[in-house]
């Protein structure tokens, strides 16, 4: 008998908490090493090995686009292995994916690490993430899943500069090595102790609450409509939205996130643009912990839409500095930044308010996958454009008009999507 089954259910004994941290814990590694790792990588090989920057950027690409992949097979993964066996195959594999990175004796062997990296990457990150806390929360899903995505801007924060700490330190392998057995070990044991229960079998319920005092929304969600099958999934209109309007935030993200410290250092410096960028990663903290604490009840598809607004005007705020305004720099750092993190944690709360409850974890799979599989070719395709123009006024300008029309798609299905929600 456990610790929890006499406790009451609505106080600090809801083991929804500690499965947030454990996430939270797993996406700062899962983040650290499969979404920030690549550009270090990048850096690491081209200088070091001299091998060339487009086979390292095609390999760091087909990182991304294998794990869309898998993301989009994720929800039949979890049903076939269970979500722990799936979580601790997925933090073994990122661990042995880094080290191949490292001990790759050619160019060309980076492909084959990036099969085991981008495996790893998959069954760690946003959909999983979800996967990891939705079955614990209904009514307090928005403050749960902020507080465990802010490990993906924490593992921004702490792994680059640790990475250039122990590769400068270590050597690319060993600290490859030290790093994925870290990952593992670390995932492992998480996954093991923290996700293994149920709220089932510890006898609780979705948010810590009592019988009598289970919220409506997931009865309300199971009115609505099913997800239609296979490919037939894009007629539906609600999903079409959702996955084509952070598609597009996320490329204009990405791809502008890839560029950034280049925009800034002119203005900056190199210390000074490395401590804007972290400005940027800290607000995406604080924007993220904003929404989970206030969006309650509100209209979800609003709130992405404001969102986007957001980023939009702090990428007006970039163009507008031209490169030398300091003060408009970051201010861009900052209203842009206030944005990043909340398009991965909006897709799943949208899913919840507007999916039937069996068809959320597919929803969110197949969102994230879209999202991955589009935003992998961000960094080039904008780095493609300031080199034909001559120019980073046109990859913010892109960056602006993308961001927008994100906006106006989130919003175009908003009626008939919530029309049977209150607002």
């Amino acid at each position: 008998m456990t610790t929890f089954d006499n406790a009451p259910r609505e106080t600090a004994g809801f083991f929804g908490w500690r499965v947030v941290w454990g996430a939270f814990t797993v996406a700062v590694l899962a983040w650290g090493v499969g979404f920030y790792g690549p550009s270090v990588f990048l850096h690491v090989l081209h200088d070091g090995r001299g091998w060339p920057v487009w086979v390292i950027s095609a390999a760091i690409t087909w990182h991304f686009l294998l794990s869309a992949g898998i993301v989009a097979r994720l929800p039949a993964l979890h049903r076939r292995f269970g979500l722990v066996a799936a979580t601790q195959a997925g933090g073994v594999l990122a661990g042995l994916g880094v080290v191949a990175w490292a001990l790759a004796p050619a160019a060309w062997m980076l492909f084959p690490a990036a099969v085991l990296s981008g495996a790893g990457w998959a069954l760690t990150s946003g959909a999983a993430i979800n996967a990891m806390v939705a079955p614990w929360f209904d009514r307090k899903r928005p403050m749960a899943l902020s507080m465990a995505f802010n490990g993906a801007s924490v593992g921004g924060v702490l792994f680059a500069p640790l990475w250039a700490l122990l590769i400068g330190g270590l050597g690319f392998p060993a600290a490859a090595a030290l790093r994925g057995a870290i990952m593992a070990g670390a995932v492992w044991w998480i996954a093991a102790t923290l996700l293994r229960p149920t709220p089932a079998s510890l006898g609780q319920r979705p948010d810590g609450a009592a019988a009598e005092a289970v919220g409506t929304a997931g009865a309300t969600a199971a009115d609505r409509p099913a997800l239609p099958a296979g490919r037939a999934v894009w007629r539906d209109g609600r999903f079409r939205s959702l996955s084509v309007a952070f598609a597009l935030g996320l490329f204009a993200q990405i791809g502008l996130i890839a560029h950034l410290f280049s925009l800034l250092v002119a203005a900056l410096g190199e210390v000074g643009a490395g401590a804007a960028v972290s400005l940027t990663t800290a607000c995406a903290v604080v924007g993220r912990s904003l929404l989970g604490r206030l969006l309650g009840e509100a209209d979800r598809r609003r709130a992405a839409a404001l969102n986007f607004a957001v980023q939009v005007a702090g990428s007006a705020a970039f163009l507008a500095a031209g490169g030398t305004s300091a003060p408009l720099l970051l201010l861009g750092c900052v209203l842009f930044g206030l944005g990043v993190g909340n398009l991965i944690s909006l897709p799943p709360l949208i899913a919840q308010r507007e999916f039937a409850r069996g068809d959320v974890g597919r929803v969110v799979a197949l969102v994230t996958a879209t999202n991955q599989a589009v935003f992998a070719f961000a960094p080039a395709l904008f780095g493609l454009l300031q080199d034909l123009s001559g120019s980073r006024g046109a990859s913010i300008l892109l960056a602006l008009a993308v961001q927008a029309a994100a906006a106006m798609v989130v919003m175009r299905w908003r009626d008939r999507a919530t029309t049977p929600f209150p607002v």
